[in-house]
């Protein structure tokens, strides 16, 4: 069998060139795991070596090519078999013959576009990874690296406060202020609620933060919630013309930018919901949309300069509006 070059096979192993200095992300996997991986950014340079060693010394690898590919893609969970790739490059490393001995490629994906934050939903996956193949005629032999990607955001422009009333004819009448609509991921929300008429017996009184993974489309959408923080406002009956004060910090919580229409496929929003329970746990709630982005100026000092040169690129073809929303998303 040997004759054919069926006997010999290789590992192969994919090493980033700046894998020394390169911060890492934690990331969540499908099962719910959180490791740790490459982070990079929208612009950036990813750049390395190839290593196909040879299991067995003597015996010569045929091979059909070797190359080493970029792939960005979405994997919805309904639709398993389907991979849907928004960014896919290729470098052909070496052209088809064979090899005598161990052997490094080096590769250069030079300022690649990433426009999406990587992500792990309940019903979507979006990820990046690097896969270098050797080609044979049987069955390929192929190693998979997976990055984080996080996308940049400025600060935006207009961020108006969030104002709005609950209320139950002749019972109930709540005002609730938040100083703002768009909330960086390590930010606070600041707020107040004002009692203006309260004749129902109001036992307990909360804020949640709702995450809404909505994927698919037409007759195959389906609708994720996910209650990402509770920050209880009160327990106790409140008194007409008392204001109680809100301050829910972020940091502490587990959420990714807003994603809107992410290449047609699925979107994440965050709502935040004010949740009144009377003595008889009849429910009342309030429920307000909030955009979430990730603040770029804070991480800059350990980009590249790629890495700045891209989220300036970013800035400068942002106009007042636009500069509202994330740098993944438009305003819905």
């Amino acid at each position: 069998m040997s004759f054919f070059g069926f006997g010999q096979s290789a590992d192969i192993d994919i090493v980033l060139n700046d894998a020394e200095t390169r911060k890492k992300a934690e990331h969540k996997s499908e099962d719910g795991r959180k490791d740790k991986y490459f982070l990079f950014y929208d612009g950036e340079t990813v750049s390395g070596k190839v290593n196909v060693t040879l299991k067995y010394s003597g015996k010569r690898l045929e091979h059909n090519g070797i190359k080493i590919e970029f792939v960005g893609q979405i994997e919805l969970y309904y639709d398993r078999g389907n991979h849907h790739e928004f960014v896919s490059l290729v470098k052909d490393l070496a052209r088809p013959g064979e090899l005598t001995q161990s052997q490094t490629f080096d590769f250069e994906f030079t300022h690649v576009e990433k426009p999406y934050e990587s992500y792990t939903g309940q019903n979507v996956k979006l990820r990046y990874f690097l896969r270098a193949t050797v080609g044979r005629r049987l069955n390929d032999i192929s190693k998979e690296l997976d990055i984080v990607v996080h996308t940049l955001s400025t600060y935006p422009e207009l961020n108006s406060s969030i104002k709005m009333e609950v209320g139950i004819e002749d019972c109930l009448h709540i005002e609730f202020e938040y100083n703002k609509s768009k909330y960086h991921l390590k930010d606070v929300i600041v707020g107040k609620i004002y009692f203006l008429l309260v004749r129902i017996k109001i036992k307990h009184m909360e804020i949640d933060i709702i995450k809404r993974e909505t994927t698919g489309t037409g007759p195959n959408v389906y609708h994720e919630n996910d209650t990402m923080a509770k920050y209880e406002i009160m327990d106790g009956a409140p008194v007409r013309g008392e204001s109680i004060p809100i301050r829910l910090f972020l940091a502490g919580y587990e959420m990714t930018p807003t994603m809107r229409d992410i290449n047609k496929k699925f979107s994440v929003r965050y709502y935040l919901n004010l949740v009144l329970i009377d003595e008889e746990e009849r429910r009342y709630f309030k429920q307000q949309e909030i955009t979430l982005w990730r603040k770029g100026d804070i991480v800059r000092k350990s980009m590249s300069h790629q890495a700045i040169i891209a989220s300036q690129r970013f800035e400068g073809s942002s106009n007042p509006e636009k500069s509202q929303t994330p740098s993944n998303a438009e305003e819905g």
